[in-house]
């Protein structure tokens, strides 16, 4: 059996919502907040916690088989991985952003102007692809000094709540790129056992947390009504009650569904509605 390494986030955004998945996969590991190597006690797994930025690179050339990190870190360094499997984290916007009393008001009027960026190969691909063509500089750090020093006109950089942007006097000015955290793999060891094995754990986790479970009470009159709004993973489970004409469904509801739904049943006469986190969903 061969022992896998996974490579994740050391520190950062993406690094406590890594851990945590890994450990709502049932992986027992410690030291992980000192140590730059944890070794996984009930799974041929080794993880090592790196620079987002070398993380790519790392399972691209076989050092690890697998690794966390954001779709924007791939694209911007070029590497040639298999993308497994997208979880729902570290999402983010690659934006370009201008200072807030830019007169600049289309994309075409970057024409010439500095752009200051820490991922001139994503902001270089998608100028190209608008005829633009614009004084890209790399800045390693915060770019977001640099149309106040006067070292570019706008930049190009990571937003999440634009709280940033505003405290420099910086405003959105396109958005160039959907980010979040995906699992990649070195492209030889996709077909491997173990690797199976760790995504349909990682599946079943983000499965869970898109879904509740709903228990609720209806009567048999009612049912089919109930019925039809409730797919579950496969149909409803319905369970007789001491009552007589009663009877007790379980179901599965999609989280972005849920208000929707529950507002629906309460509708077509279900009553004691139950709802319930899921801790994994085993398909």
């Amino acid at each position: 059996m061969k022992t896998l390494k996974i490579a994740i986030q050391k520190s950062g955004r993406l690094n406590e919502k890594s851990v945590e998945i890994l450990k709502n996969c049932g992986l027992s590991f410690e030291n992980y907040k000192s140590s730059l190597i944890s070794t996984v006690t009930n799974f041929p797994l080794e993880i090592l916690f790196l620079r987002d930025d070398d993380i790519p690179e790392y399972v691209q050339d076989g050092i690890a088989d697998l690794g966390i990190v954001g779709e924007n870190v791939i694209t911007e360094a070029k590497a040639d991985v298999s993308y497994l499997q997208k979880l729902g984290f570290g999402k983010c916007t690659l934006k370009i952003a201008v200072q807030a009393t830019s007169n600049i008001q289309k994309l075409e009027e970057l024409n010439g102007k500095a752009i200051a960026t820490s991922y001139p190969v994503i902001l270089e691909n998608f100028l190209k692809s608008k005829g633009i063509n614009s004084d890209i500089r790399t800045i390693s750090g915060s770019v977001e000094i640099g149309p106040g020093l006067g070292l570019s006109d706008a930049i190009f950089d990571i937003v999440s709540t634009g709280g940033t942007l505003k405290s420099n006097g910086l405003k959105p000015f396109a958005d160039v790129m959907q980010s979040e955290a995906v699992l990649i793999g070195n492209k030889s060891i996709t077909d491997n056992p173990e690797v199976a094995e760790l995504l349909q754990r990682i599946r079943s986790v983000l499965s869970a947390k898109s879904n509740k479970y709903v228990v609720l009470n209806v009567s048999k009159d009612n049912l089919q009504k109930v019925v039809d709004l409730l797919p579950g993973v496969k149909s409803p489970t319905i369970v007789p009650l001491f009552e007589p004409n009663w009877v007790a469904v379980h179901s599965v509801i999609a989280e972005e569904d849920f208000w929707d739904k529950i507002n629906s049943l309460k509708a077509a006469g279900a009553e004691g509605i139950l709802v319930m986190p899921i801790e994994k969903i085993i398909t």
